[in-house]
């Protein structure tokens, strides 16, 4: 019941105004200075002073009460990907802040900045296995960029300040701060809050070695079949423009991981699509053809690479990356650039000639009409009378105009969405890349859409995956953010069941999953829906389902068996890459 405004004790030195406040107020003066909105959480007893506090900050702070801590830092990772901000969640002790994990964890490989303050036992219980006592520091430290314990409170300004500035600056990451009760009820002469902007320890930016990017601008010149692809680093480092104008000049065809999706717009021309293990065709096969692979901001994860003894052993290598643990990890560098991709690019182009490859881009569009030819085709305007997930998408693209914000969770809709979604704009394509967490889209959706309310949000996910966490239909429920909800339901475990037929001789073990009636359940909730299972049916369901002036949930009854191809079988190189399971 206390704000800094509302104190009583106040002294005048020289410099600063001293202010008696408890640190519970701390923590939230913090978060104003740090420019926070929204915060994502759940109240419990280990953190109930900083709630109290939160009761007078209700003007300035607005707080989402979340039905799971898991719900909670998925949201936090959804608002800080639609918006580019640090995401916020409180959570208890104990269960509460165990339940973070899996979301450190997604946010850790996704680089996702989040800074997750839990409530912990008074100090003086510490080891004594207090009720909801856990040890969090130890359980959070390998799904943490920085984890740090308070005990007394007048650590909480300085230690917050180098929270917010670790999980946004460099390569971003997840960032817990474990408040022992006594030091949110302690009182402490405060001073005000500095922002941090440098740790002597922490360089979050490399330096930059000029001799580096004019050996690459070397290799790039002399290249005759140049090759770029690239990941969210382009994202985070805020670098789209200056990735751009890089590969217009360079004239080199590019493709995008799925984190990196969205960076370039979707049908730029020298855009080949999605690499990795459901990618496109061209760019699978062609990685091993190239012979001078430019990789930027991404960190060459085995969906990407397929067996890495067949990886483009005949391209050197460039590799741009801002965590120089990322190079050389995976794939042996020729050249290797550290640093911001938004300094290290611009110093690039600059050194780069003007060039286009018009038979090397015509190798890509031939493989592409391959994959159009026996994949696409099918996928997006089928013959049979059973739906499929890739005609949702590309009925969705026409009605969107590749304008919206797509958050998918994981599995089979998850490949297929990120295969045929059309973006114009970057931060549009938010999914669980690295983690692959299946119950992340609903509530990821929910924050996107507090990251950039002037977009449409719309969350796809499977059956399977929606009852991980559909509890958070009652957040959509008391708080009513702007949610549009596709189910696509095949009835199975999609992507296991895929995995079952092409490996294990149709052995379907424990994939056939039964549903509740998804659109009762969200009436239950106070949110309206629908079902289809017709063709017939389908535009006129997205048209209610994007004109609704609030949170809708639409049920798409999809092929049970459909397969997602392309696909690079598991222990294959990326060129070994097969359209239909009669490849396999």
């Amino acid at each position: 019941m206390e704000t800094l405004a509302m104190t009583k004790k106040q002294t005048k030195t020289d410099t600063k105004t001293v202010t008696s406040v408890s640190g519970s107020v701390a923590v939230l003066e913090a978060f104003l200075a740090e420019g926070v909105e929204t915060i994502f959480g759940y109240p419990g007893g280990a953190i109930m002073p900083i709630y109290d506090a939160l009761y007078d900050y209700n003007d300035r702070l607005q707080h989402i009460l979340v039905r799971h801590e898991q719900g909670a830092i998925h949201a936090a990772q959804g608002y800080a990907r639609a918006s580019g901000k640090v995401g916020v969640v409180f959570a208890t002790s104990g269960p509460g802040a165990t339940n973070l994990v899996t979301g450190l964890a997604d946010a850790m490989i996704d680089s996702t900045p989040v800074v997750c303050i839990t409530g912990q036992v008074f100090a003086h219980l510490l080891g004594t296995d207090a009720f909801q006592e856990t040890d969090v520091i130890n359980i959070t430290t390998p799904v943490t960029k920085w984890n740090y314990q308070v005990t007394d409170a007048t650590e909480i300004p300085s230690v917050l300040a180098k929270a917010f500035y670790i999980a946004g600056s460099g390569r971003p990451g997840p960032v817990v701060i474990d408040i022992t009760k006594n030091a949110q009820l302690q009182k402490f002469d405060y001073t005000g809050y500095e922002k941090c902007e440098h740790i002597r320890s922490y360089r979050p930016k490399p330096i930059v070695r000029k001799e580096y990017v004019e050996e690459a601008a070397r290799l790039i010149n002399a290249a005759e079949r140049p090759f770029v692809i690239f990941g969210q680093g382009v994202i985070l480092g805020k670098a789209e423009k200056e990735f751009k104008q890089f590969i217009e000049k360079a004239g080199t065809p590019a493709a995008w991981t799925i984190m990196g999706m969205s960076a370039i717009p979707t049908d730029h021309p020298l855009a080949m699509g999605m690499l990795g293990m459901h990618g496109n065709y061209g760019p699978n096969v062609l990685t091993n053809e190239c012979d001078v692979l430019i990789a930027v901001g991404m960190r060459f994860d085995d969906r990407v690479t397929g067996r890495l003894d067949k990886y483009a052993k005949q391209a050197k290598v460039v590799h741009l990356d801002i965590d120089p643990a990322e190079i050389d990890k995976n794939v042996k560098s020729t050249v290797p650039v550290w640093g911001d991709c938004k300094e290290t690019l611009p110093m690039l182009t600059e050194l780069i000639e003007q060039k286009v490859y018009p038979q090397w881009l015509q190798r890509f569009k031939d493989h592409q009409q391959k994959e159009e030819d026996k994949v696409i085709k099918d996928e997006l305007n089928p013959a049979g009378d059973v739906l499929t997930m890739g005609e949702v998408i590309k009925e969705l693209n026409e009605l969107t105009k590749g304008d919206a914000i797509i958050v998918t969770d994981v599995g089979q809709h998850q490949m297929v969405a990120c295969r045929y979604a059309k973006f114009n704009q970057s931060k549009s394509n938010i999914t669980s890349g690295g983690l692959g967490t299946m119950g992340y889209a609903l509530p990821a959706a929910i924050g996107a859409s507090y990251g950039d309310p002037s977009r449409t949000t719309i969350a796809i996910i499977g059956d399977g995956g929606f009852q991980m966490t559909l509890q958070e239909l009652g957040t959509i429920m008391q708080f009513k953010p702007d949610v549009k909800i596709i189910i696509l339901n095949n009835n199975f475990l999609g992507m296991v069941r895929q995995w079952q037929q092409l490996f294990h001789e149709k052995r379907y073990s424990f994939v056939d999953i039964q549903s509740p009636d998804f659109v009762q359940v969200a009436k239950g909730f106070g949110i309206p829906g629908k079902s289809i299972s017709e063709r017939k049916d389908l535009k006129g369901a997205l048209k209610e389902l994007l004109g609704s002036k609030r949170s809708f949930l639409l049920e798409v009854m999809v092929g049970k068996e459909n397969n997602v191809f392309p696909m690079v079988p598991q222990g294959r190189g990326v060129a070994e890459i097969v359209l239909c399971k009669e490849e396999v």
